[in-house]
């Protein structure tokens, strides 16, 4: 609790007089343990929203269904999280619409104890994800397929937050779950073993922006805005390692600087400049998952529906992103 205070409070403290008599624009994360939360509030603490002419804030809201609701509740501007839960509200005739995507794969992967060398040691044993419905069960999904193992063949549970569960495992209450850097690091250093890398499986936008459509339509300048602040601070994710190292100490509370290289050099190729959304199997499947789960029986389904992705074609045609590569 207090650290959203923090992200909504202290900015105000030096906020420049040409934006304290502006809208409030609020943007809501759903994870703190990758790049998306981190480079988000880089993005504010090192005055991008500003420079774009945006007054915005972070906000931690643990999970994409709560942050879908804040959405649709008209508490929040801009949801980032993954792609299933405004996937899912749309399907339900939700006010919703994906506009981009700065990651297209699932990080990290699906950790095992020692003694789980192979997949099929994974049969009847237990696999902790955050929850039902999201990218975590995605991932798991994803990979039991790519081995041919039936879902029925293992036991799925929600299982909480990634160190809960990484502390499951090392007790022996689980047997495996999708772990992403830097946790995933500290699993294998300990002696874990690695059954797959979801980068191998199909890609998914897992850090994917969302917000109402109608605000979409009345407020195209600012959602434009949003996307010019968040694809610079991606870029330097990408092309500045003493920068992204930094945004990671901060964002990600870690100092051991082994760590923080390894998490820049692992992500910097995984993360989408620009920030379009890859199509492909994942999001398929995504879809007809929430689908299945709200009683509607399609065996393909238009992902067009879900997209708006015009802003990022206006955007390149302006040759905002081509001066990035070229500096």
């Amino acid at each position: 609790m207090l650290e959203r205070v923090f992200f909504l409070v202290v900015p105000v403290l030096w906020m420049p007089l040409t934006l304290l008599g502006q809208q409030l624009y609020v943007v809501s994360f759903a994870g703190v343990g990758g790049p998306a939360g981190a480079a988000l509030m880089a993005t504010k603490y090192l005055g991008l929203f500003e420079k774009y002419g945006l007054n915005a804030d972070p906000v931690f809201i643990a999970g994409g269904a709560r942050g879908i609701q804040s959405l649709l509740g008209g508490s929040t501007h801009f949801y980032t999280g993954d792609a299933i839960a405004p996937m899912s509200a749309a399907l339900r005739g939700g006010d919703v619409v994906i506009i981009g995507a700065t990651q297209n794969t699932i990080p990290g992967g699906l950790i095992a104890r020692k003694d789980i060398r192979k997949p099929s040691d994974l049969m009847g044993k237990k696999i902790g994800i955050v929850n039902f419905g999201g990218s975590n069960e995605l991932s798991v999904v994803l990979a039991l397929k790519k081995w041919n193992i039936p879902r029925e063949a293992v036991v799925i549970l929600p299982s909480g937050s990634t160190a809960d569960r990484l502390s499951a495992l090392m007790r022996g209450a689980l047997d495996a779950t999708p772990l992403a850097p830097p946790l995933l690091f500290q699993a294998t250093r300990r002696g874990m073993n690695i059954l797959i890398d979801f980068e191998d499986i199909a890609p998914f936008p897992q850090n994917s922006i969302a917000v109402r459509r109608s605000f979409l339509r009345e407020n195209r300048e600012k959602v434009k805005s949003f996307l010019q602040a968040y694809s610079e601070m991606v870029f330097h994710l990408i092309t500045d390692k003493q920068k992204a190292t930094s945004v990671y100490r901060k964002g990600l509370r870690q100092e051991d600087p082994s760590i923080l290289e390894e998490t820049h050099s692992y992500y910097r190729g995984r993360l989408s400049f620009p920030p379009r959304v890859v199509r492909g199997e994942g999001m398929q499947l995504a879809a007809q998952m929430s689908a299945q789960r709200l009683g509607i029986l399609k065996s393909d389904i238009d992902l067009e529906q879900f997209l708006d992705e015009s802003l990022t074609d206006e955007l390149e045609k302006e040759g905002f992103f081509k001066k990035f590569v070229k500096r």
